[in-house]
C-alpha cells in the first residue's frame, strides 16, 4: 500500500491547521480586496456617475406645454385658442396605501378607483383595473383619464389621493368650426400645425415649453428638499386677421348652399376691401378642425389659395384695360361681331349663337363676347397684353405666404403659338387662383393701383402690444384712374338687363362686375371636363369699397356664371355692404351704351 503514501502526505499537509489558516486568510483577503475595490469605486472613482444615476431614478421631469397664441378676426372674435386640459395618471404602489376614515369605504386601489369615478364619471372598476394591470407589469405609471378640465382636476387634487397626479397639456379649440377651418388650419395632438394660418404663422403662434421637475422618495411622495425645478412656459403670440368673422360665416354658408344646389365639385368665395384686406376666404368642401378624425383629405386646403383654373371671361378686363390704357380703344369704340370668326386656323364663337351684332367695347364686356374681345384685342401687340398680365401679378403668388398657395400658370409670350394669343385674351390657356382674380378686380376698384392682398392685420409683439407685421411688398400702378373708372362703368353693363348677369344686382346699389364660364381642365384626366362658373364684382360702383369673387367648379345643374355664381354674389355682396354700413347708391342710367346702332338700321 506504499504506492499511495505521497497522496496521503499531501492531504495531511492541506489539513494541517497552519496551512488551513493561511488558505482562509488568503480567501478573506481576496474578498476584502473585492469589497474595498467596490467601495472605493462607488465612493471615489464612479461616485459622481452613480450618484447621478440614483438621482435620475428619483427625478420625474415633464415638459409644461406652452399655450399657442390666440387667433382672432378683425373685431376680436376668437377663431382659434388654447385651453388647459389635464391627463390623469396613477402610481399603483402609492395608490395601494390609500385609506379612508370610513370603515365602509373601499381601501387601496379599489378606494382610489371609487373616488376617481365620483369626480370623473365612468366605472370605478375600470380605474382600479388599470392600476392593477400596471402593478402586475411592475410599472409605477399608468394613464387613467385624459382631457380633464381644470375644474375636475381641482376636485381630484382636493381629495389628496395617493399616487394620483396630472400632466398639463394645451388643447386647441376652434369655436367657428367648419366656417373658417380651411383658412385657420389645425394643430394635431403633438402640437404640430397642419395648414392654414396655424402653419403659416407657427413661429409667432408657438410658445416655449416650460419644465416641471420633482424628486420623489421610494413611496412616490415628493421630497420637499429634493432637486425640484419649475421653469414656467412662455405663451405664443396672439394674431389678429383682417377677416370679418360675420362675413366669413355668411359667405361659407352661402357657398355650401350653392355647391349643393348646383351639384358642383367644389367652390370658393373671396371678399376683400379696396385696400386689399381679405375679409373672407370661404372654401368648400370644408371640415371641423375640432375633430380631425372625421376630416376628408380633399377638404383640408383653402381652395381660394391652392386651386388654379382657367379664369375665363373675368380675364377680359385685362384685355379691355390694356386697350384703354394704351389709347387703342374707348368704351364706346364700335366692334362689329360676326356670327362666327376664324383665327389661327380654328373657328371661334360666343357662348350663345347670334347673327351679326353691333356692339361698343362696353357692350362686348357686358355680353361677354369672345369674338368681340378678339377683334378688339388683336389691335395691340401680344407683348403689350403680356406686360399687363405681369403687372397684375398673374403667374406669381400673392406674397401672403399662405401654405400651399399656387402661383398659377401664365405661359411666356414667346410660347404663344397657334391660337394661344387669341384664347389668352378671353381667359383660356392660362391658370390663376380665386385670390389672384380677386386681386385683379381689387386693382380696378382701387383706381388702378394693385395693393398687395393681406390676411394678417396685427401680431403681438414681445412687450404684448399688437402691431402690424412687416411687409416688404409695395403697391403697383397698373392702370390710370381714368382707365379704372372706364372699366368700372363698362362692367356696370354686365349687371344690367342687357348684360350677362342681371342676377348679380344688389338692391339699392350700383354694381360692376364680370361673369366667367370657362372650360375646366382636369389634371388627372388630362383633358377638359366640365366648366368653371364664376362672377367677380364690386360695389358701390361709383366708389367701390368691396370686391366679391364667387367660383363654382364643375357644376352639374347649370353651366353659366351669370346663372349660377351671380345670384350667390348678390347675396354675399348685399350682406357685406350692410355689415360694413356702406350707404346705398343707385342709378338707373348706364355710363356707356352697349350697342352703337340697332340691327334694323344696320341691315339697310
Amino acid at each position: 500500500m506504499r504506492w499511495n503514501e505521497p497522496a496521503r502526505a499531501r492531504l495531511a499537509a492541506v489539513g494541517h491547521p497552519r496551512r488551513r489558516s493561511r488558505l482562509m486568510l488568503m480567501a478573506f483577503t481576496l474578498v476584502f480586496a473585492i469589497f474595498a475595490y467596490e467601495l472605493f469605486s462607488v465612493q471615489w472613482w464612479n461616485a459622481d456617475e452613480l450618484s447621478q444615476q440614483a438621482l435620475t431614478q428619483r427625478l420625474t421631469r415633464t415638459n409644461v406645454p406652452a399655450a399657442r397664441g390666440t387667433i382672432t378676426d378683425e373685431n376680436g372674435a376668437v377663431l382659434a385658442r388654447s385651453v388647459e386640459r389635464r391627463d390623469i395618471a396613477g402610481d399603483p404602489v402609492a395608490a395601494s396605501q390609500y385609506r379612508k376614515n370610513s370603515k365602509r369605504s373601499p381601501k387601496g386601489i379599489d378606494g382610489v378607483g371609487a373616488q376617481l369615478a365620483q369626480v370623473l364619471g365612468g366605472d370605478a372598476s375600470d380605474y382600479a383595473s388599470k392600476l392593477d394591470e400596471a402593478s402586475k407589469r411592475k410599472s409605477r405609471f399608468v394613464y387613467l383619464a385624459k382631457d380633464i378640465t381644470p375644474a375636475q382636476w381641482s376636485q381630484l387634487k382636493a381629495l389628496e389621493l395617493p399616487g394620483i397626479s396630472s400632466e398639463l397639456r394645451q388643447k386647441r379649440e376652434y369655436p367657428q368650426r367648419t366656417s373658417v377651418a380651411p383658412l385657420v388650419g389645425w394643430v394635431n395632438s403633438a402640437g404640430v400645425p397642419g395648414g392654414g394660418v396655424e402653419q403659416m404663422l407657427d413661429a409667432q403662434l408657438r410658445g416655449k415649453d416650460g419644465i416641471h421637475q420633482i424628486e420623489r422618495a421610494r413611496n412616490g411622495e415628493p421630497i420637499a428638499t429634493g432637486d425640484n425645478l419649475d421653469q414656467q412656459p412662455v405663451s405664443g403670440r396672439a394674431v389678429q386677421l383682417t377677416v370679418d368673422n360675420d362675413i366669413q360665416w355668411y359667405a361659407q354658408n352661402e357657398l355650401v348652399a350653392a355647391v349643393k344646389k348646383t351639384k358642383s365639385q367644389s367652390g370658393e368665395i373671396v371678399v376683400a376691401d379696396k385696400a386689399g384686406h381679405l375679409l373672407a376666404t370661404a372654401s368648400y368642401p370644408s371640415f371641423d378642425n375640432n375633430d380631425m378624425s372625421s376630416a376628408a383629405s380633399d377638404a383640408l386646403q383653402n381652395r381660394a389659395f391652392t386651386d388654379t383654373f382657367e379664369p375665363g371671361s373675368t380675364q377680359k378686363m385685362v384685355t379691355a384695360g390694356a386697350l384703354l390704357e394704351e389709347g387703342l380703344a374707348r368704351p364706346t369704340t364700335h366692334v362689329e361681331v360676326p356670327a362666327k370668326l376664324e383665327r389661327a386656323g380654328r373657328p371661334f364663337q360666343d357662348s350663345h349663337p347670334h347673327g351679326v351684332e353691333y356692339l361698343t367695347l362696353a357692350g362686348v364686356i357686358a355680353q361677354s363676347s369672345n369674338m368681340g374681345t378678339i377683334l378688339a384685342g388683336e389691335k395691340m401687340p401680344k407683348e403689350t397684353l403680356y406686360s399687363y398680365m405681369m403687372k397684375f401679378g398673374l403667374g406669381k403668388t400673392t406674397g401672403i405666404g399662405f401654405p400651399g398657395e399656387s402661383a398659377g400658370i401664365v405661359p411666356p409670350v414667346k410660347n404663344w403659338v397657334g391660337d394661344t394669343w387669341y384664347t389668352v385674351m378671353f381667359g383660356q390657356g392660362l391658370a390663376s387662383s380665386a385670390v389672384q382674380q380677386t386681386a385683379l378686380f381689387q386693382t380696378i376698384a382701387n383706381g388702378g393701383v394693385r395693393s398687395p392682398l393681406s390676411l394678417v392685420s396685427k401680431v403681438q409683439d414681445a412687450d404684448g402690444t399688437m402691431k402690424a407685421p412687416q411687409d416688404d411688398r409695395t403697391p403697383t400702378r397698373v392702370f390710370s384712374e381714368k382707365t379704372s373708372r372706364e372699366l368700372i362703368g363698362m362692367m356696370q353693363g354686365v349687371v344690367s338687363k342687357e348684360g350677362s348677369a342681371p342676377l348679380a344686382a344688389v338692391d339699392g346699389y350700383d354694381v360692376a362686375g364680370k361673369t366667367s364660364t370657362a372650360q375646366r381642365y382636369d389634371a388627372q384626366k388630362k383633358t377638359y371636363d366640365g366648366v368653371t362658373a364664376g362672377f367677380i364684382g364690386m360695389a358701390p360702383a361709383k366708389d367701390p369699397q368691396l370686391i366679391v369673387s364667387v367660383t363654382l367648379q364643375k357644376p352639374q345643374a347649370g353651366t353659366f356664371g351669370g346663372d349660377l355664381a351671380a345670384p350667390v354674389f348678390s347675396k354675399v355682396m348685399g350682406y357685406a355692404l350692410h355689415n360694413r354700413k356702406i350707404p346705398p347708391n343707385k342709378s338707373d342710367k348706364l355710363p356707356y351704351p352697349i350697342e352703337y346702332r340697332s340691327k334694323e338700321s344696320s341691315s339697310q
